[in-house]
């Protein structure tokens, strides 16, 4: 009878469930590189899994659009508090995770004018504030 109970408690430790977390990255447009706290996990839509709730360094590339360097807060659910999630991994099921964080990159200064507008919008500037410093010597 004893060794049966003992049998028993070590099968349903056995069934316990786990948790699969994940952190799935896109961006608008689709295809840039994508790192992860300095490690690259692909190109968008790109996915990785995690261990750690917290803060994460995000760093994205895509040839023509301005590079994007930002952090974001992976939030814990609320059975993955401390206590609850004592619980939770009691129960015989997989719980899935997955953070979703999505960015819009913006296109390159210079894939969008032209060089020469570039240059007239400078040198029309350049006279702006040679007016202006000739004005405030006066």
């Amino acid at each position: 009878m004893k060794r049966s109970f003992v049998l028993s408690g070590l099968s349903l430790l056995a069934l316990t469930g786990c948790v699969d977390r994940k952190i799935r990255i896109t961006s608008e447009p689709p295809g840039a590189r994508v790192w992860l706290n300095d490690t690259e996990i692909g190109t968008t839509p790109a996915e990785a899994d995690f261990r750690f709730y917290g803060r994460y360094d995000v760093r994205l590339e895509k040839a023509g659009y301005e590079p994007l360097w930002t952090d974001k807060k992976a939030y814990a659910p609320v059975w993955q508090y401390p206590g609850i999630d004592l619980a939770a991994d009691l129960i015989p099921l997989r719980f899935d995770d997955t953070v979703e964080w999505h960015f819009d990159l913006e296109p390159s200064l210079e894939t969008t004018t032209e060089p020469a507008a570039l240059r007239n919008d400078l040198v029309e500037r350049a006279s702006e504030l040679r007016e202006r410093a000739a004005a405030d010597r006066q």
